[in-house]
């Protein structure tokens, strides 16, 4: 049986059994040894972004911070940041040119290396369609389409910096909503034909997070760059934003459902062992969840869908919207 599984089965909500994500790193015995690489992680001005952060600190890699908002990163990060080691990186997923000029940064700040890329900033469940500053959807564009340009532009780096002993990493952040929908056919990425829905775009989003880990394992697998998607766990962090207010208290109140929601700490901990646990040291392609694999669920199309929607390993619709995206930054294929 995983690791973790026993403590996942009877939960009480946050603050129970479940690991931490600093828990994570002691229980893989990597505290301080990772001296000498590099992880990028983005959206750590708030939320599970900061225990991310907190915790792969720890492994005395050097760590490159993305936030939009550079002052409240500095405020929420205090006691993490570390001139030389742990500095931030300012950088607005909600705009192409600001990832490009953070991708730069990044390359400058690591001398062109980096072993780990953790594509954790997003936003949910806008409730009326917006546009990026580049005229794509809002979900789309902040939790897919920035963070597939920066990998592209960080992609030489953590392929070069792949070896035998120490296979780069790609982290992405996703989520059980992608039950809600699979992505839509191109040319309507941006609801242009069919009505806009909250959830139904959210979920497209997270979809989209899925299918691009599954499509740089099956590029870039054999060549020392792997990849894993994973759903963090319902948390109440900033993530909720958007949502109605009485919807959020009234799961809070809903004694079953508070049972399953995490803390911030917990909500870190399988994005952090997906990022350095011995398990995916040399492979990926996989949806994560309570620090561990995840198995075929319903088909209930429900934003708190267990387990992988059936759509969520398609090649089809994988390599589909890796064509779309590359079109949509701007760059062309390597392949």
């Amino acid at each position: 049986m995983p690791r973790y599984a026993d403590v996942h089965l009877n939960t009480s909500g946050p603050g129970d059994a479940r690991p931490t994500a600093i828990q994570i790193i002691k229980d893989e015995g990597v505290e301080g040894k990772l001296n000498g690489k590099v992880i990028v992680i983005t959206g750590t001005s708030s939320g599970i972004g900061i225990e991310t952060a907190r915790a792969l600190s720890l492994t005395g890699a050097k760590l490159l911070l993305t936030a939009r908002n550079l002052n409240k990163a500095k405020t929420a990060l205090e006691g993490i940041l570390e001139p030389g080691r742990v500095e931030l990186v300012e950088m607005d997923n909600n705009s192409l040119s600001s990832v490009r000029a953070g991708a730069k940064e990044i390359l400058q700040k690591s001398n062109n290396q980096v072993n780990i890329l953790v594509n954790n900033a997003g936003i949910m469940a806008l409730p009326k369609l917006e546009l990026t500053e580049d005229g794509f959807e809002k979900q789309f564009g902040v939790d897919h389409l920035s963070h597939f340009l920066l990998f592209e532009l960080l992609k030489p780096a953590l392929l070069a910096s792949a070896s035998p002993e120490f296979s780069s990493r790609v982290v992405i952040v996703a989520s059980s909503a992608h039950h809600v929908a699979s992505i839509n056919e191109s040319g309507n990425y941006n609801f242009e034909k069919t009505d806009y829905n909250e959830w139904v775009a959210y979920g497209q989003a997270k979809t989209a997070n899925i299918y691009m880990a599954n499509e740089i394992e099956r590029r870039y697998g054999s060549r020392g760059l792997h990849a894993t998607s994973l759903h963090p766990g319902v948390i109440a962090t900033a993530l909720m934003q958007y949502m109605d207010p009485a919807v959020v208290e009234e799961m809070k109140k809903n004694k079953e459902a508070y049972k399953i929601m995490k803390s911030i700490e917990q909500g870190a901990a399988t994005t952090v062992w997906a990022a350095i646990g011995k398990e995916w040291e040399d492979k990926g392609g996989e949806y994560l969840a309570e620090c561990g694999k995840t198995t075929r669920g319903n088909d209930n199309h429900e934003v708190t869908g267990t387990g992988f929607a059936g759509h969520a390993y398609d090649s089809e619709a994988e390599a589909r919207l890796w064509k779309d995206s590359l079109a949509m930054v701007g760059l062309t294929d390597d392949q």
